[in-house]
């Protein structure tokens, strides 16, 4: 039914706005949703899909990626569509409108997607607001919701260590989980951060922000860097000690690919499959086992998801593969996978 749908009147809507449609839906009808899962139209996740990471306990391993609700708006909904958990962002320390549109592209023949978004959102305070709201609704405290944070664009690579832990700082209460992300292809500068000397002072400040932020409920945030495929490998594994060296919680692999001949922004999809295999593999095998790995990047299958954990990862995220999979896509994946 969700293919035909998909075929025949969504791909007649231009991307983003059928992105923002979409997000809206679950805003709006989530008690719908809701009552979808509890009539097992999404059906709920076997007790052995449990995970228990970062000492967290997920209800399954396959969450929702950051992209989707950038400004943590429709969270309820999405997490009643089966998903394990999911992750809010980008988050930016100050509002900022992101880069001009045509910014959103579908790769039909490849089931992939295309974007240069650059970080459009609210601000990390206006979403500390929404979060702060939503944490005190028995749905919102019992979701597992990870933040993902970046630098605004006009601020230089220098000082993107404040922006982050400007960031860290609002949300870090709020958070089961806070993702730094230097690996986005569509704010100038932005992968350059990826290099050790750059990421360590960035996620000190972030580490240290979080920390400052939860003082007195006496808690501790983990905290995650999210890498490129786009990384020769010895920058992974560069990535990786820094990880090791700093008690980072994890790894999250990999964000979208601009080694395609598509047209401007990163590619997400199918064709990113194998190489987050190998980042995956390869970080486990640098990090050892006690290190969280979230495997992203090309999961379209129950096969693809089995093929990330076998690789080394902890739990998994995906974002196209619930675009064109459907709204029952998620659930019918975390339930296999029990």
């Amino acid at each position: 039914m969700y293919g035909l749908l998909f075929r025949r009147v969504i791909t007649r809507i231009d991307p983003e706005r059928a992105h923002h449609l979409s997000v809206g839906a679950y805003r709006v009808a989530w008690p719908v949703v809701r009552l979808a899962r509890w009539l097992r139209v999404f059906p709920p996740p076997r007790a052995s899909a449990a995970v228990t990471a970062m000492g967290i306990r997920f209800p399954a391993p396959l969450g929702l990626a950051a992209g989707m609700d950038k400004n943590a708006v429709a969270v309820r909904g999405l997490i009643a569509t089966g998903f394990g958990f999911l992750e809010v962002g980008t988050v930016t320390a100050k509002a900022q409108p992101g880069n001009p549109s045509p910014r959103s592209w579908r790769e039909l023949d490849i089931r992939g997607l295309r974007n240069q978004m650059g970080f459009n959102n609210e601000g990390a305070d206006a979403i500390a607001r929404r979060l702060r709201t939503l944490r005190r609704t028995r749905l919102g405290r019992a979701a597992v919701i990870g933040v993902n944070i970046g630098k605004n664009k006009v601020t230089a690579p220098g000082d993107a260590a404040d922006d982050y832990g400007y960031s860290a700082l609002a949300l870090a209460p709020y958070a089961d989980f806070l993702v730094v992300n230097v690996s986005s292809p569509n704010t100038p500068g932005l992968r350059d951060l990826q290099s050790t000397d750059a990421l360590r002072p960035i996620l000190e400040r972030v580490r240290s922000a979080a920390d400052e932020a939860t003082a007195r409920d006496g808690r501790r945030v983990p905290l995650l860097v999210k890498i490129a495929p786009d990384l020769a490998d010895e920058d992974v594994d560069a990535v990786a000690d820094l990880a090791v060296s700093l008690g980072l919680d994890g790894i999250v692999a990999v964000n979208t690919t601009i080694q395609h001949d598509r047209g401007p922004g990163g590619l997400s999809g199918p064709p990113l499959l194998p190489r987050a295999l190998e980042v995956v593999a390869r970080l486990r095998a640098r990090v050892g086992p006690e290190m969280c790995l979230m495997g992203v990047g090309g999961i379209s299958t129950v096969d693809d998801a089995r093929a990330m954990l076998d690789a080394g990862a902890n739990l998994l995220q995906a974002y196209t593969g619930f675009v064109y999979g459907g709204p029952a896509w998620p659930a019918r994946v975390n339930r296999a996978l029990g």
